[in-house]
C-alpha cells in the first residue's frame, strides 16, 4: 500500500486541527491502526478531548508549542514523541511562529465516535 501525500485531501477534525489521513483502514484497506499528519497553525489551539478506545502516539516533525496531557502541561518541539493512553484528556497549542506539524498514530484506528470533546 502506498499513499502519496499530495493526493490526500486535508480536512478539519472535531478538535480543530487540519488532518491528512495518510493511512486509515476505512480508506486504504485492511489494518488496525491509522497514521495521519495533524497541523495546528501558529497561535492555534486544538480542543481539549479524549479517546475512550484509541491509544495515540504524537511525533512532532515541525514547530513548537505546549501540550496538555491529563493534569500535566509541557513544552513540545520538533523531535519530541508523546504517548497518549486511552481515556486521557489532551490538546496542543502552537506557541511558535510557524505551523506545528504532528505525525499521529492511533490504535485502534482513529474514529470520530471515539472522540469526546470536553
Amino acid at each position: 500500500m502506498k499513499t502519496a501525500y499530495a493526493e490526500v485531501a486535508p480536512f478539519i477534525t472535531k478538535d480543530g486541527s487540519i488532518i491528512r489521513e495518510l493511512l486509515h483502514p476505512a480508506i486504504h484497506g485492511p489494518g488496525a491502526m491509522s497514521f495521519a499528519e495533524a497541523i495546528v497553525e501558529s497561535g492555534g489551539t486544538t480542543l481539549l478531548h479524549l479517546h475512550e478506545q484509541s491509544e495515540e502516539i504524537y511525533h512532532i516533525t515541525e514547530g513548537s508549542g505546549t501540550m496538555r496531557l491529563g493534569k500535566a502541561e509541557f513544552y513540545i518541539r520538533s523531535g519530541d514523541t508523546i504517548v497518549i493512553p486511552p481515556g486521557t484528556t489532551h490538546n496542543v497549542t502552537n506557541t511558535g511562529p510557524s505551523a506545528l506539524k504532528i505525525l499521529c498514530v492511533c490504535y485502534p484506528a482513529y474514529a470520530d465516535e471515539d472522540t469526546t470533546l470536553l
